[in-house]
């Protein structure tokens, strides 16, 4: 009797090589910006930690105690200025990605994805670490201090007496590195996984690949809640060696195009679009002597130059989604750096169970990515999917303020529901409209602009990402009611730069117009 096959081989057996492949790279790159996210999420969580109700900790009988208000807190952020501190801590490493997220993306054209990749996660991963290296005292290398600034040995001293202090300035230049480093991966990813995946229903796939976000902010969270309390260097330590390890696994796995394993590439338009660009490119061969001039699709690629910053701009819809992102970033960022204080503040919470309860507004952001991306695939309106997600998201930031902390079960609603419509258009933007902008036909094959695209949308959002944080530590102060306000202003400008392309969208659905997929006629 002949022997059938087994039904895992069969179901193996029945992906071609091609789906294997593609399949393989959106999970690296998927882990590999889970690793980006995972470490950049610890500094939210110890922010509760470094300044503490000290009324409500047990004091050790062998601390000679001078001030009972503030004796648990971590120097400088004792004082009663404290969020603006937290503020400014959180903009050196926003600016600093902000600022070089515009020369990532030239860089991410030029360079090897791979070694790129992978020399970012490397150094992330360094400075992660030195970051929470700053809370061990035992390390007494001249090296270590003269990076973070201490010039002599007099300073060194001081160093040994006044830790809070100087171990503020030290994070705040480990952090200014931290955020260029930071910048290598965004572009990368993006442009590594445009290269595998087509438009047909790019919008569902990096829906559910950007995931990475929220799946990496969780983690982080998580990690970092478990030391928090007990050793709060390690809620950066740890995150550090897992992305200085994905590090390694890119150099050693990824795959930048089908291309070098001999898959088949994928379509980037339409069969309409290419039609038409086959047309276009027809009317631009030279006749010389009466003979036609013409060139090889595979030889034009192969020669055709990285697309300059100004080029890429000139790319019908980049510069709205760009100031579109900005403000949907500031709300997003906001957020990601200032909801656990927010929960423990207002509904007293301990610093582990605000960062576990914040969380939640994650979860929100994976559920929200997904449907966005499923919303604009079968719509083809990307613009219009962002403004609908946006103009929602801002009562329901309003409610959430004002009766999100009632009850549990308010809070877990609220949270959920407030992190898919903000994290939503973010991540729509950030993943199908890059890649389709990156990928416009315009562009006439060019594949080495979508790197560039993807850091001037990103770059563009950071620049709100670094707004958003040191607002709400300036404004808090004066209430939280005033930085939701912020935030819901934010989401308001976020969908009035989109009222142009959501015009054009709706033509094209009233029949008055093109009806669009990607971004053809913007």
């Amino acid at each position: 009797m002949k022997s059938s096959t087994a039904p895992g081989i069969r179901f193996i057996t029945s992906f071609s090589r091609d789906s294997w492949y593609r399949g393989f790279i959106l999970f690296l790159t998927f882990l590999f910006y889970t690793a980006y996210h995972l470490s950049r999420k610890p500094i939210s969580i110890v922010k509760s930690q470094l300044h503490r109700n000290c009324s409500t900790v047990l004091q050790p009988t062998d601390l000679n105690i001078t001030n009972n208000a503030t004796w648990c807190d971590w120097a400088p952020f004792d004082q009663d200025n404290y969020q603006t501190l937290f503020g400014v801590l959180d903009n050196c490493f926003l600016v600093a990605y902000a600022f070089g997220m515009f020369f990532s993306g030239i860089f991410g054209e030029r360079l090897p994805l791979r070694y790129y990749l992978s020399f970012g996660m490397l150094m992330s991963g360094l400075f992660t670490c030195l970051f929470g290296l700053g809370f061990y005292w035992n390390i007494h290398s001249l090296g270590y201090y003269g990076f973070i600034q201490i010039k002599s040995m007099h300073h060194w001293l001081q160093i040994r007496n006044y830790k809070g202090i100087r171990v503020a300035w030290g994070v705040r230049n480990v952090q200014v590195m931290n955020g260029l480093m930071q910048t290598t991966g965004w572009p990368a990813v993006v442009a590594c996984v445009g290269n595998w995946f087509g438009k047909g229903k790019r919008g569902f796939i990096m829906g559910v690949w950007n995931s990475h976000t929220s799946v990496g902010n969780i983690l982080g969270s998580l990690i970092a809640g478990a030391f928090v309390s007990s050793a709060w260097g390690m809620s950066f330590i740890v995150p550090g060696l897992i992305i200085a390890s994905t590090g390694i696994l890119c150099f050693f796995f990824l795959v930048e195009k089908p291309e070098d394993v001999n898959c088949t590439p994928p379509q980037h338009h339409s069969e309409q679009e290419s039609v038409e660009t086959e047309q276009d490119s027809a009317h631009v061969d030279q006749t010389v002597n009466g003979a036609i001039c013409t060139e090889s699709t595979d030889l034009v690629e192969e020669h055709v130059e990285a697309i300059s910053f100004c080029g890429a701009l000139s790319i019908p819809g980049v510069v709205e989604f760009s100031l579109c992102l900005l403000f949907a970033k500031l709300v997003s960022y906001t957020f990601l750096y200032w909801l656990p204080l927010y929960i423990s503040n207002v509904a007293h919470f301990e610093a582990k169970e605000a960062g576990d309860m914040s969380t939640l507004f994650d979860v929100g952001g994976i559920v929200g990515g997904i449907m966005a991306g499923l919303v604009s695939d079968y719509t083809g309106g990307r613009a219009s999917t962002c403004c609908v997600m946006l103009l929602a998201a801002a009562p329901m930031l309003f409610l959430y303020n004002y009766i999100g902390q009632r009850s549990l079960g308010t809070t877990i609603g609220m949270l959920l529901l407030c992190g898919g419509l903000v994290n939503g258009p973010y991540a729509l933007i950030t993943t199908a409209v890059s890649a389709d902008l990156g990928t416009h036909e315009s562009l006439r094959g060019n594949s080495r602009a979508l790197s560039t695209v993807t850091a001037i949308i990103d770059g563009t959002g950071s620049i709100g990402a670094a707004l958003g944080p040191l607002l709400a530590g300036v404004i808090s102060p004066t209430g939280w009611n005033n930085v939701f306000y912020m935030l819901i202003s934010a989401d308001v400008l976020a969908c009035l730069f989109l009222t142009r392309l959501v015009y054009k969208e709706v033509q094209g659905w009233c029949g008055c117009g093109p009806r669009m997929r990607g971004f053809k006629e913007f």
